[in-house]
């Protein structure tokens, strides 16, 4: 199986610290620091310091790079156009909400992306799972209708790329001959969800099931799941992983990292933060928090709850809240345990963003490299 590795832009801002942000979280949670004094305790997520993170990951190999979505977020589709031309053969992995825009009006969107790129657009359909940011743009409906509301979603909006205009008339949507200015390349959809009403929408309209990092034997089990599904439908569907990493020469080191991490924590703003997460209507936040228990230890290996998989990014940020952490090779290893159980992508991030991306591609990568689980050759 040959491995596909993508990165993160940090459209919140970037840090050596845990920067905190994400759907829900304030973002200036990060930039309060603890007692111990570091370099560059917070980047803005300007133009050209985003522009760096994409040509760094484009330099070291990475296939895409993640742009989410939220308030605490720059707008995704604005930041990723803007580093078309600041790129070549990078491709944009953007975020969105389906409540919040017509299908139509996302597939013209789209269809340009696609043209000015080169095709380098792929889609990431976050449903939504924190009920005051739905409100915050005016969407009322619950958590189960905003998946059946996805499922209409992605057919008016495939429909839209044809050759011929589509009609469609749901619960949600009702169009006429909805289209684009010419027909474009459909770009793959991303989703995530670990709800059975997620299931539905995966298997029957999406191209690649991503999901945050629990252990192994955790993400085989929705890996079955939605396999099952998808077979059902008479489809099949690729499977993602969601990370973050701390690579080093020696594991000692790479846990010496997440120690500083913590200790760097206010215990009131993880307090601040982690309220903030109880309130989410998402059963894969659910389990994130499940995960670490709301608590900065002083010693990171409490919070490792697998053999290199450390639950203390979780603390400060909603989302994916779990990180590779070890040597190289060790870190190499967790990533084969992940392929065997069925995944072939994963979507990596590390703090600060430029500096983990050198640590991942030249410790982690050569070493897949060697074991056939990467295809590419070095850039």
């Amino acid at each position: 199986m040959a491995l596909t590795f993508d990165w993160f832009l940090p459209t919140t801002g970037d840090s050596r610290s845990l920067v905190g942000g994400g759907h829900s979280v304030p973002t200036d949670l990060g930039r309060a620091g603890g007692s111990i004094d570091t370099a560059g305790r917070f980047r803005e997520p300007d133009l050209r310091y985003l522009a760096h993170v994409a040509r760094t990951a484009e330099d070291l190999g990475f296939d895409a790079v993640l742009t989410p979505t939220g308030t605490p977020c720059e707008d995704a589709w604005v930041v990723t156009s803007a580093l078309i031309t600041q790129t070549e053969r990078l491709k944009f992995l953007v975020a969105l909400r389906p409540g919040l825009i017509a299908p139509t009006l996302l597939a013209q969107m789209a269809s340009t992306f696609q043209r000015l790129s080169g095709d380098r657009l792929l889609l990431n359909v976050v449903v939504g799972g924190d009920r005051s940011e739905q409100l915050r743009f005016g969407d009322r409906i619950d958590k189960d209708s905003r998946y059946a509301r996805a499922a209409e979603f992605l057919q008016v909006f495939r429909g839209s790329f044809g050759n011929e205009g589509t009609d469609f008339s749901g619960t949600f949507y009702d169009v006429e001959d909805a289209r684009t200015r010419q027909p474009a390349t459909v770009p793959p959809i991303y989703l995530g969800g670990s709800s059975p009403a997620a299931g539905v929408v995966v298997a029957h309209h999406v191209d690649v099931y991503l999901t945050w990092g629990e252990p192994p034997a955790d993400v085989a089990a929705k890996v079955d799941r939605i396999r099952a599904l998808a077979a059902e439908a008479g489809r099949g569907v690729r499977f993602g992983v969601r990370l973050h990493t701390i690579s080093r020469d020696r594991s000692e080191d790479a846990w010496t990292v997440a120690d500083d991490m913590l200790a760097q924590l206010d215990p009131a703003e993880v307090r601040r933060t982690q309220a903030v997460l109880a309130s989410s209507e998402s059963e894969g936040q659910r389990r994130m928090r499940a995960l670490h228990g709301g608590t900065a230890p002083s010693d990171a290996h409490a919070l490792e709850i697998h053999p290199g998989l450390w639950s203390g990014i979780g603390l400060m940020r909603s989302g994916a809240g779990t990180a590779l952490v070890g040597s190289h090779t060790e870190v190499a290893d967790l990533i084969a345990e992940y392929a065997a159980v069925g995944i072939d992508e994963f979507v990596m991030s590390g703090y600060p963003h430029v500096e983990e991306a050198y640590w991942f591609a030249e410790g982690v990568l050569p070493i897949l490299r060697r074991r056939e689980l990467l295809s590419d050759t070095p850039p």
